[in-house]
């Protein structure tokens, strides 16, 4: 009897030692928190915020079947959520397994999601352009081609998100359009419907007619047709929330220019330059059209400004003093002091950079070249957002 009293005790143990050992398994809410750290990597947000979970269920041996929807069929960053689904759901005590399987929105489902992307403003509205926006939007401008204005522009934009700030890049080259290479963007953008959701490279937003073109297919538009596209560009694109937003614009001062001033009258000019006095005084009309436009100028950028040589002597293969020419005749048109952000020198890594899809900044930070754009980043990215037509919660005090 005493020995059948053991036995009985040890099997007991046993079977509370198992209770104990096995963890109780997660409820639904536990594996949705845990799918709330899962960002859609094209819109960045949770996918439980964009109503993305169909369902999410789990067996008695820890095993979850999970079901997302995706915007569209051939959504390009499905592997990607798959993964990463997974990866947070593993990370629940209590999940063994799981199994993701993938559905697409239905129409209603992606206006919804539209609608809410959007804030409920009207679709085709241009955010940048409505009097409560806080982004900075500056337009890279020059007089002529060849002085290094797209390079300026993705570096900035690099050296800026880098920081911590929102950015997007438009780039409005149509005829010459480069950003995508230089940011190394090789994936279409993904269109939900009338929405297009812009590749995200280097933690940048970006968006060129170079991603709806065949190949390296000219694009042959005249004036209504560019019009139309960068009002595509602005009011089309989710953009969401960004601190910072650089347009490349095309050299001198044509239809795009004036489309920009049109469409974000608020958008700031940086005219970008070299050092020689030739393209300085196109440069000063890049700037100079703010008079007509009633557009700031943030500051001029002097590039390639000279050539560091091995002993640490600078050779000035384009000249000197251009940068600071443009800076001083835009002071005295304007009526208003405009600055020298910068001089650049003449760095081969530059060009490496802009050809591998790797900005400077990133791929090279401590060349002298990066220094000098990192630090002209820092200044225009510190600038505080802008506060017209934000609500400052007064109220008129009674008489």
């Amino acid at each position: 009897m005493k020995s059948d009293w053991g036995a009985s005790e040890t099997t007991a143990q046993r079977h509370t030692m198992a209770d104990m050992s096995t963890p109780a398994l997660p409820s639904r809410d536990a594996m949705l928190t845990a799918l709330s750290t899962v960002n859609d990597p094209e819109i960045r947000k949770p996918l439980t915020e964009l109503g993305m979970v169909k369902s999410v269920e789990i067996d008695e041996e820890g095993r979850v079947d999970l079901t997302i929807y995706l915007t569209i069929a051939g959504c390009p960053m499905k592997s990607t959520l798959t993964n990463d689904c997974t990866a947070a759901l593993l990370k629940v005590p209590g999940v063994t397994a799981v199994n993701v399987s993938l559905d697409v929105m239905s129409d209603e489902q992606r206006a919804e999601l539209r609608s809410q992307l959007r804030g409920g403003a009207p679709e085709r509205e241009i955010p940048f352009a409505q009097p409560n926006s806080l982004t900075r939007v500056y337009a890279v401008a020059s007089g002529k081609g060849g002085v290094g204005k797209s390079s300026v522009t993705v570096n900035l934009a690099a050296a800026m998100a880098q920081q911590g700030l929102r950015v997007g890049v438009v780039d409005a080259d149509v005829y010459g359009f480069s950003v995508p290479r230089m940011l190394g963007v090789e994936q279409r953008p993904t269109q939900v419907d009338d929405m297009i959701l812009p590749p995200i490279q280097c933690d940048v937003k970006v968006i060129s007619i170079g991603m709806f073109v065949p190949g390296n297919q000219p694009v042959v538009w005249r004036g209504p047709m560019l019009h139309r596209a960068l009002q595509q560009f602005l009011g089309d694109v989710f953009w969401g929330d960004l601190d910072v937003l650089l347009l490349d614009l095309p050299p001198g001062t044509g239809d795009i220019a004036i489309s920009v001033a049109q469409l974000i009258p608020t958008a700031e000019i940086l005219v970008v330059t070299t050092p020689q006095q030739a393209a300085a005084e196109v440069a000063e009309r890049a700037g100079a059209i703010s008079l007509q436009t009633h557009q700031r100028v943030a500051g001029v950028i002097e590039n390639m400004s000279w050539l560091e040589m091995p002993d640490g002597t600078r050779h000035e293969i384009f000249g000197s003093g251009g940068g600071q020419v443009v800076a001083d005749s835009l002071s005295r048109s304007i009526g208003a002091p405009v600055a020298l952000l910068g001089q650049v020198p003449l760095d081969t890594r530059v060009r490496e950079g802009g050809d591998s899809g790797t900005p400077v900044v990133l791929g090279e930070p401590d060349s002298p070249a990066a220094v000098v754009l990192r630090g002209i980043a820092r200044g225009l990215g510190a600038r505080p957002r802008g506060l017209a037509g934000r609500s400052l919660g007064l109220t008129p005090a009674g008489r």
